[in-house]
């Protein structure tokens, strides 16, 4: 399986190379879970999968809550689905407290600040009551929980998310709300753990595969016993192949794309990237030109060519339009600039904003 393949793979996979799905949280739900710390550039990452979403649409699907924005997985935001949140928080929230321990005793977290928090948050958003973060800081306050510190604060809210107590409200004017889960999503049937741990395993290899072990571990957040005990179950309905001495999971059958996939414009933390340990596939370009070591020098959004890193790019907004700043690192043929004028006109289209190149190397 020559490492083109491996990106050509994992590319159909993510739906980045054509796109069968209308909506937003349905690649959302495919996925399992999309980082999202970046929270434009995530919604950017969703709508890319799909046939042409817009902003305006991915932001309805979350303000209608069928998209949450919680902490999950590693301790990091990502959007999950309404029908997802409860069972992928039961599975994966104890590792990321273990995680998360050692920095909660330095902030004078114990499980006594935190239960206080948790009743203080519930009376203040029963009802229905959406508050954003600076809201929630005044009600912990009242209830004589410190949250001078941001850190300290963060956590705490961070800290209701992982119990299933809060998560993601729409939207207020540019700020973010938080809402009671119980009062935001209907009830689910829950998943025995081993249930929740297999689903995982086959959204994750059916998405980011080929893929190994360890990019299940390193993006989950669980352990490798725990990987290793889900893909056993889960095995039958995947393929493997040995590569370069390491076992990579896949989708049966392979879904490998023949034809040119052309240029995508990825946000940073998107999941092409984000969502494996082990991104040395999509450098093999940069590695032949000698060039590997200026990835950093891109900054986080990545320019792809065929699955490809072979530059970075920006966005500023401003006015009413933005502007798309390109710093491409390999010499482009004439249809690889089309390929990437269109993918501009496609992110044009997905803001409703005239987009302009700016400072690029076509």
């Amino acid at each position: 399986m020559p490492r083109l393949d491996i990106c050509n793979q994992r590319l159909a996979n993510q739906h980045l190379s054509s796109q069968t799905l209308e909506k937003p949280s349905e690649i959302v739900r495919t996925l399992g879970a999309v980082q999202a710390q970046d929270y434009g550039g995530a919604k950017w990452g969703v709508a890319q999968r799909t046939r042409n979403a817009t902003d305006a649409e991915v932001e309805k699907e979350i303000s209608d809550g069928a998209i949450l924005r919680t902490h999950v997985l590693r301790p990091t935001w990502h959007f999950v689905v309404a029908a997802d949140i409860r069972w992928m928080l039961a599975l994966t929230g104890p590792r990321v407290k273990m995680i998360l321990a050692h920095h909660d005793r330095t902030l004078e977290l114990d499980e006594a600040v935190i239960r206080r928090s948790r009743t203080a948050m519930i009376k203040a958003l029963e009802g229905g009551k959406q508050l954003t973060r600076a809201e929630l800081s005044k009600v912990l306050k009242r209830a004589r929980i410190r949250t001078e510190d941001t850190q300290r604060l963060a956590r705490i809210v961070m800290h209701a998310e992982l119990d299933g107590i809060i998560c993601s409200g729409a939207l207020r004017g540019k700020q973010f709300t938080y809402a009671l889960l119980d009062e935001r999503v209907r009830p689910t049937k829950p998943l025995e753990r081993d249930a929740a741990l297999v689903e995982l395993v086959k959204r994750y290899f059916n998405t980011r595969g080929p893929a190994t072990v360890g990019d299940f571990a390193w993006w989950s957040g669980l352990t490798k016993a725990d990987v290793k005990r889900g893909l056993h179950e889960a095995e039958s309905e995947l393929d493997h192949a040995i590569v370069d001495g390491r076992t990579l999971w896949f989708p049966t059958p392979a879904r490998n794309k023949t034809k040119s996939v052309g240029a995508r414009l990825l946000s940073n933390y998107d999941e092409y990237f984000i969502g494996l340990k082990d991104r040395s596939a999509m450098l093999s370009t940069l590695r032949t030109l000698g060039l590997e070591g200026k990835v950093g020098f891109l900054g986080g959004h990545l320019l792809t060519m065929n699955g490809q890193v072979i530059g970075g790019w920006r966005r500023t907004f401003g006015g009413k339009k933005t502007i798309v700043e390109l710093k491409v690192l390999t010499k482009l043929g004439d249809d690889e600039r089309r390929s990437v004028a269109k993918e501009v006109q496609r992110f044009a289209a997905f803001l409703g904003l005239p987009v302009e190149i700016a400072n690029h190397s076509l």
